[in-house]
């Protein structure tokens, strides 16, 4: 058997190094070689069953379970991370995608639905729907992640309908960096939005 190219085994050393549900694409890769190069190495890499293919050209490393003798299904925000880093978008969970990840509800979401200073586009993993709206780049641009995530939450719930326990939970998911920073970055969102900011960061943690 002949050995394999250099490029290829750097490619499966850095999958080796990922944790388990981890999504890439080529674009991932571009240090060690060129798209088309990655992209056939990829190829031949989900040939061999050491990682699954989930959509056109996006890949993840899914956990086996001993237990029902099944992968794992994929992780949709790890897809999501993996398509904003292949076309270059600034994104942050929005609406009830948010909410549960930020633990204000825990529901999963039907639709996992992002903001992204990129294209409106539609996409099914398995079949689960994955959104992303766009937003306008000044909306999103500049601000950590987690700010853009508290004004999508706070906005999912609705101007007057933030419940006290809401509001213990939005304060109970920020450290005091994240208070110090939302505090500083969102004083440009809407009024209201401010406002439950300014609450949420001057709740005391449960």
């Amino acid at each position: 058997m002949s050995e394999r190219p250099k490029y290829q085994s750097q490619i499966e050393e850095r999958i080796i190094d990922y944790p388990y549900g981890a999504a890439f694409s080529a674009s991932d890769f571009l240090d060690i070689a060129d798209a088309n190069t990655v992209s056939q190495a990829l190829f031949r890499i989900e040939k061999e069953g050491k990682i699954r293919r989930v959509m056109n050209g996006v890949y993840d490393k899914p956990a086996f379970s001993q237990l029902i003798q099944e992968y794992g299904v994929p992780r949709i925000d790890k897809i999501a991370e993996a398509l904003a880093r292949r076309f270059n978008w600034n994104i942050a969970p929005s609406g009830d995608t948010a909410l549960n990840i930020l633990h204000i509800s825990t529901q999963v979401p039907n639709v996992w639905e992002y903001v992204s200073d990129g294209p409106y586009r539609d996409y099914t993993i398995g079949r689960t729907p994955l959104k992303f709206k766009h937003i306008m780049p000044r909306e999103i641009n500049g601000y950590s992640p987690i700010t853009v995530m508290i004004i999508q939450g706070i906005r999912a719930i609705g101007m007057g309908n933030m419940t006290q326990d809401q509001l213990d939970r939005f304060s109970s998911a920020l450290t005091a960096q994240d208070r110090e920073t939302l505090l500083k970055e969102a004083r440009t969102a809407s009024g209201w939005i401010y406002k439950e900011i300014k609450k949420i960061c001057e709740e005391k943690s449960p």
